[in-house]
């Protein structure tokens, strides 16, 4: 392994005292996998306050961020290291945290207490790999599977259900069956794990190019942490514009779109009222009015329990929000949504509309592909070229309108007023010309 220099300073003073020590988990894992890694922990046979005294002896800054539980957190450059202690775990009573934890002095016994064989791997230069579980061959053949008994390390410790379903999506690996059955066995214990670890899980599972797959088959695991989904699942579109459940469009819809985080979950979320939404005609056809609006009073509950910050909050309701307007290939149109949303929104309600177009019925539906890419394109144009789109593109200002007689609300009024003129016509952007517009609209 290329281990990076700081990381190879903190191994060698653990060494150089007389301690085991290897490299263990995911940067094993990547290594095998010819994945950049940017964690490189490890593991000793050193006692916590052996630790410190290595580190200190090597002038290495520490801080003690779970001495109870052995780990130790060396900082170099302002990368940190995290070092613990071999050891086992006692008693788990929250399905999350052990109850006491007990130091050993052999690596195995500390492998054993991992959650899946593709992160119970060790390396340091004298052993090589060490690999007591089959790690190996469940990367070679993609696999994620529990190290040990599926049930026994998911009542343990429930978040690696949702660390199972991410491996799986941003690895692309298979569960293994029984791993398999005991995550749909086991779903409800994540109701007892912390809206935070829940919602860093979805965010990363989200980003995996994989996660179509993963939200389909665990459907039930997605339906535990975002329940307000569950009606999705089963409600139909019987309507040409459509060929698959609410759910299946949803879920396919964010593999189509930019992997970007926010993005993945606002589209996640931007048909999750459609059910209560449903209503058909009589001549056996589904229509889902007024969707929008309940998906964003659904999404903002959501939100709120998962702890979303309040910049994804606000971007991913207003994406919501606008998911189904209306928007046209003229300056005018994409000027308007540009001088509404910012740039950087315009993008991102252009690519969930994409997202969620890909997903529809393309023989109906795949000339709105080609719409939104022209879109696009024009959209980047008008950037490009500069043309005025915003009040502070106009070539008068607030003063300008003053000297004229407009005062308080006027001035915001007519500003709005002029910079829509423009965006029709971009050669009415002179002073003189606005001027006298702006005369004309006073008298």
């Amino acid at each position: 392994m290329n281990i990076p220099n700081n990381a190879n300073l903190i191994f060698k003073a653990l060494c150089n005292c007389g301690y085991e020590a290897y490299f263990v988990g995911g940067c094993v894992r990547d290594y095998l996998m010819n994945r950049t890694c940017n964690d490189f922990d490890i593991t000793t046979s050193a006692k916590p306050l052996e630790i410190e005294a290595a580190l200190k002896k090597y002038c290495i800054r520490f801080f003690e961020t779970g001495l109870k539980h052995g780990t130790v957190t060396a900082v170099i450059d302002g990368e940190p290291f995290e070092i613990t202690t071999y050891r086992t775990d006692g008693k788990y009573l929250d399905a999350r945290h052990p109850e006491s934890v007990e130091f050993v002095t052999d690596l195995s016994d500390d492998l054993s207490r991992r959650d899946f064989t593709v992160n119970a791997l060790a390396y340091n230069e004298h052993d090589g790999i060490v690999d007591k579980f089959g790690g190996i061959d469940d990367i070679k053949n993609g696999i994620i599977r529990t190290v040990g008994n599926p049930d026994k390390r998911f009542n343990e410790d429930a978040l690696r259900i949702m660390r199972a379903l991410r491996f799986a999506s941003t690895l692309g690996f298979k569960i293994e069956s029984e791993t398999a059955d005991s995550i749909h066995k086991n779903a409800e214990l994540l109701k007892n794990i912390s809206a935070e670890r829940i919602y860093s899980e979805l965010m990363k599972l989200l980003a995996g190019d994989s996660c179509e797959r993963i939200l389909l088959e665990f459907k039930d695991v997605i339906g535990v942490i975002i329940p307000e989904l569950i009606p999705c699942f089963s409600c139909e579109q019987n309507t040409k514009w459509h060929l698959y459940d609410v759910y299946t469009h949803i879920v396919k819809s964010v593999s189509y779109c930019e992997n970007k985080d926010y993005l993945r979950l606002a589209v996640l979320l931007h048909d999750i009222g459609k059910p209560q939404c449903k209503t058909t005609d009589s001549k056996g056809v589904d229509h889902f009015f007024g969707h929008p609006q309940r998906s964003v009073e659904i999404s903002e509950v959501v939100l709120k329990r998962l702890k979303t910050s309040r910049e994804y909050t606000k971007k991913i309701l207003k994406l919501i929000e606008i998911h189904d307007k209306k928007i046209s290939p003229t300056g005018e149109s994409i000027k308007f949504w540009l001088r509404a949303l910012g740039e950087d929104l315009f993008f991102d309600f252009m690519e969930v509309k994409l997202a969620d177009m890909k997903s529809h019925n393309l023989q109906y539906a795949g000339e709105s592909l080609v719409l939104f890419e022209e879109i696009k394109r024009l959209a980047n144009e008008i950037i490009s070229n500069n043309e005025p789109y915003r009040i502070c593109d106009l070539a008068i200002g607030g003063n300008e309108l003053v000297e004229l007689g407009y005062c308080n609300a006027e001035i915001k009024n007519e500003l709005e007023k002029l910079i829509v003129d423009v965006s029709k016509n971009p050669r009415l952007n002179t002073k003189e010309i606005l001027k006298d517009i702006a005369k004309k609209d006073r008298s």
